[in-house]
């Protein structure tokens, strides 16, 4: 007989890859249904809606998933006293390897779903906008733009970049990081300098 702890551990394992799943499937085409991730996920549609009511509810968690990773990232990069450009470089790095399995938010975003994303996303647009303040205050970054909206343009910029990286193979986080900056109004030769050589 399972015991309630292994019970709720593997519930908490269905639910996890039922949310894997439904991001990979979700990536491929943002109009799938909940029976097309069920199949994915190799459960039955009833599984899905034991664990997700709703689709809404099934987004929403992703969404906040999502939230939680990347304000965790930007919280810490905010944390440190490099240099606005350096801290952004920091960040995309560490934010890359997840932004191709996240971009369907920002198609959802455009969707029906756009008001409950908008409001979980919150938290993330708040640190964006203050990394980007900090950069213009120092006159590391261009003030043409309010930074909550230069900082939405630069990453979208890396979720566009990272859509096409899923793709083709090509550009990867070194093209998509250097983009982002000069959206951002830093000069090509210290953009260059920031990434490095590296991928």
């Amino acid at each position: 007989m399972p015991t309630e702890s292994s019970r709720a551990r593997s519930m908490n394992e269905t639910r996890d890859r039922i949310l894997d799943v439904a991001l990979d499937v979700l990536g491929e085409n943002p109009d799938a249904g909940m029976g097309d991730i069920a199949t994915a996920a190799g459960v039955v549609r009833r599984t899905v809606y034991g664990h997700f009511p709703s689709r809404l509810d099934l987004i929403r968690t992703l969404t906040e998933r999502a939230v939680t990773e990347v304000t965790g990232v930007l919280t810490e990069v905010n944390a440190t006293d490099t240099a606005a450009d350096a801290a952004w470089v920091e960040f995309i790095a560490r934010v890359w390897p997840v932004a191709h399995r996240y971009r369907v938010l920002l198609a959802l975003r455009r969707g029906e779903y756009g008001e409950a994303i908008h409001g979980l996303l919150g938290p993330v647009d708040e640190l964006l906008a203050d990394l980007v303040k900090r950069g213009q205050d120092s006159d590391v970054f261009a003030q043409h733009l309010p930074a909550g909206i230069l900082s939405q343009v630069a990453y979208g910029v890396v979720f566009a970049l990272a859509d096409s990286d899923r793709t083709n193979g090509t550009p990867g986080a070194r093209a998509a990081t250097i983009t982002s900056l000069l959206m951002l109004g830093v000069p090509e030769s210290r953009a260059i300098a920031l990434v490095g050589d590296g991928s």
